[in-house]
């Protein structure tokens, strides 16, 4: 069988119409899609080779784009060489332009080049950066976005929205805010958290959420930004969200909100020689927390 070599691929895609990253059976994913384009593109079947198989930095959930994400993909030796054909393109920028002739308008491939010694697209994040759009005011309710922004019916208050969710930062059981898995823990750091509204560029006059860590459970971002709209719309007092963290526990106070207004936006690395080190220590962290969960 043929040597592989592991290929880095920086992607976006609008979750709109696909059940989430994951591969499923029955639904349309957009690892399913892009496995397929891969395989296509490999010619994997005809030439008796393993299916591609992808592993991404983040899986989003249903309905959620990304803008910034990242996986890998191990790839023969030989289907990667021979990737540009006749032409006097490089393997990578050959894959780019293939994938393109393949895969649908909502999966975008921007860059496919050789990952660095150690690099595995899951295991070696150091952070993970989401943003939450919601249109507050009338006039900024763009139909053209109604699929990437939450709309609101009542004016939110950013700066108690900001304050809200300071406390939140820092090595904390986000039990409170995380729908829970069998075997996994709640445990997570929130290295940056805050809400804005930008006064210029794409995001003016929308209340933007900022969300960075390094690792994120299930619907912890979503509930984090519905506990924030009940303190925007003055229902709930500020301090409020940071006594659901305390409480450690899921109440239907903290909702969670609709996944359209969220983006991966980017996904952020160590130095290359610093890659395989982190990959491992990160792997049997999250293999440590699977046990004791």
């Amino acid at each position: 069988m043929d040597d592989c070599i592991r290929i880095r691929l920086d992607l976006a895609y609008d979750g709109t119409k696909f059940s989430g990253w994951a591969r499923q059976p029955t639904e349309r994913t957009v690892q399913g899609v892009l496995e397929e384009g891969l395989a296509t593109i490999l010619r994997t079947e005809p030439l008796g080779l393993p299916a591609p198989r992808l592993t991404v930095a983040g899986r989003t959930d249903a309905g959620v784009h990304a803008r910034g994400q990242v996986a890998h993909v191990d790839v023969p030796v030989s289907r990667w060489e021979q990737m540009p054909g006749r032409s006097d393109r490089s393997p990578g920028d050959a894959m780019v332009a293939r994938l393109a002739g393949v895969l649908p308008a909502d999966v975008v491939v921007h860059r496919a080049a050789p990952a660095p010694d150690g690099f595995d697209a899951r295991f070696s994040a150091l952070h993970r950066r989401y943003a939450y759009r919601i249109a507050d005011d009338p006039s900024r309710r763009d139909p053209l976005r109604r699929t990437h922004v939450l709309l609101s019916r009542k004016p939110l208050d950013v700066a108690a929205m900001d304050a809200a969710v300071r406390p939140l930062v820092g090595l904390h059981d986000f039990a409170a805010y995380c729908k829970p898995r069998p075997g996994a823990t709640t445990i997570r750091e929130l290295l940056d958290v805050g809400w804005e509204r930008p006064a210029s560029g794409a995001d003016e006059g929308l209340v933007v959420a900022r969300v960075v860590a390094d690792a994120f459970c299930h619907n912890m971002v979503r509930a984090i930004v519905g506990a924030s709209i009940a303190v925007g719309e003055g229902r709930r007092p500020v301090g409020w969200p940071a006594e659901l963290l305390a409480n450690r526990k899921r109440t239907a106070g903290a909702a969670v909100v609709p996944p359209q207004g969220l983006v991966l936006e980017e996904i952020t690395y160590p130095a290359d020689d610093e890659l395989a080190e982190r990959a491992e220590r990160i792997r049997a962290k999250r293999m440590d927390e699977e046990v004791l969960g």
